[in-house]
Formats: C-alpha cells, structure tokens, sequence
C-alpha cells in the first residue's frame, strides 16, 4: 500500500513558473488523506510559494522546499539545513564576477538586490515569494539554507566553474535551464524523503514520487514508485521505473486516480 505521495511542482505538478495548478488537485489531497497516505509537495521554491499555492489544503500537507533545505508543515518548520557563511559568501563572490543573479534563501524570506528587478518582481508577484530587498548581499545577517543562481536560459555552462569549485563544499544541483542551487552538503529532496519516511515509518516501498528535473534524482531513488513524467530530462527519465504523461496533461494526476 501507498503511504506517502511526493511531487515535484514546476514541470511536473505545473508548467514552469504557474502558480495554477488543475483545481482537481485539492480534491486529490483530501482523497488521499482519507486513505491513509501523506502527501509531500516538493520544490525547489519557497515554502511561503508552496503554502500559497496549496492554499485549500495547506493544512493536509508536507513541504519540502528549496530543494529539501527546508522541511516543514503549515505553521512550523520540522527541519532546517542551514549554510556554512564562508562558503554562501564565497560563492556570492564567485557569481557577482560571472554575471549572474542571485537570490539568498532564509527559512521564510529570500534576499535579493535591486541589480535586476524584473527578477525581483517575477519571484515576488509571479512565484508570489517572500522577498526582502538589500543594498548588499554579502551583508546579510540572517541564517541561510540555500544560494540560488539564475540566468534566463544557459545556467549550466554558466556555472560550470563555480560547481568545479564548490563541488566538495557544497551540494549542488541544476533546476532546469535556469537555476543553479547550493546547499549544505548532502541536502536534497531525497534526503528530505528519507527523513519522513524515517519519522512516519514508511518504507521506499511504500513510497510514490514524480519528477522531471535532475534535482529530483534522489527524490526519485528514495520512492519504488517513481515516476518520470513524460516531459522529463533524459536522465530522469533513466532513473525512474515508470513513466506518467505530460505535465501540460496532468501525468500526475492521472496517476494517483488510479490509487
């Protein structure tokens, strides 16, 4: 039997960058909780962005957010992976000089400066993030879970350098063709995984995740039941041992009505 449903959201749950999902999906939720699974939206976004958009069940939920640095349910944090200064600062340092933007993620707000605003306005008004705007990045005083990198498109040869240099230091991943994150070694969506599995007492077996980016690789490795959906990168689609539709068709839900 099915005991925990997880699910990545842009690209898999949603097209990338909506925050719409198909309406069906509340009713999903509530369906599944009465059969006794836990449902786990898991993202590289904010836990605030989530919330929003889970709002009709926000309460019925795990959050998983910025890529599993951030575990939590609606009102509390469960767990938090917080980032070693000296490397955040260090790979801000190393971003500036290639030209990237960079958005610092706290538990509940994300740091960004005024060299890009229409950045700014698409994580605050389109993602509908929690941003707090500073002069200087590198200044920020408040506990980091994550660094992300953007550049609209191309963010993988963009930052080979920088994921060469911190690969030892860091846990990096790539988000499509635009994001780069860095985290405390060893946090991932997976590990996030194992960490319900582990406090709800499920089993791999027992466990269902869908996916379509590499940073749901481990995601993917800690559910039997994984699922790729069909838009997914090559290399997602390897790893994973079935293959749901299209996330424009709604591959996820498909599948969980068939549970």
């Amino acid at each position: 039997m099915i005991k925990l449903v997880a699910t990545d959201i842009d690209g898999t749950l949603v097209k990338d960058g909506s925050h719409t999902p198909n309406p069906a999906m509340w009713d999903m939720v509530l369906a599944l909780r009465a059969k006794g699974m836990q449902f786990a939206a898991a993202s590289g976004r904010q836990w605030a962005s989530i919330e929003q958009m889970f709002e009709p069940v926000k309460e019925k939920i795990f959050y998983i957010s910025d890529n599993g640095a951030y575990v939590g349910c609606h009102g509390r944090n469960l767990f938090l992976n917080k980032l070693d200064r000296g490397a955040s600062d260090a790979i801000i340092a190393d971003a500036r000089e290639a030209g990237l933007d960079i958005m610092l993620s706290a538990p509940d707000v994300v740091y960004m400066d005024r060299r890009n605003m229409e950045f700014v306005d698409w994580m605050r008004d389109g993602y509908r993030y929690r941003v707090n705007l500073v002069d200087d990045l590198a200044r920020v005083g408040e506990d980091l879970i994550k660094v992300s990198l953007y550049k609209k498109s191309g963010i993988e040869a963009a930052t080979a350098q920088i994921r060469e240099k911190y690969k030892d230091r860091l846990k990096i991943t790539i988000s499509g063709d635009m994001w780069m994150d860095a985290m405390v070694p060893g946090v991932s969506k997976g590990w996030a995984i194992n960490l319900l599995q582990e406090s709800l007492f499920i089993t791999p077996r027992e466990t269902m995740a869908f996916g379509d980016q590499l940073n749901d690789l481990e995601m993917l490795d800690a559910a039997y039941y994984s699922f790729a959906v069909g838009n997914a990168r090559p290399e997602v689609k390897a790893a994973a041992r079935f293959q749901a539709d299209l996330c424009e068709r709604d591959g996820v839900l498909k599948i969980l009505g068939l549970l």
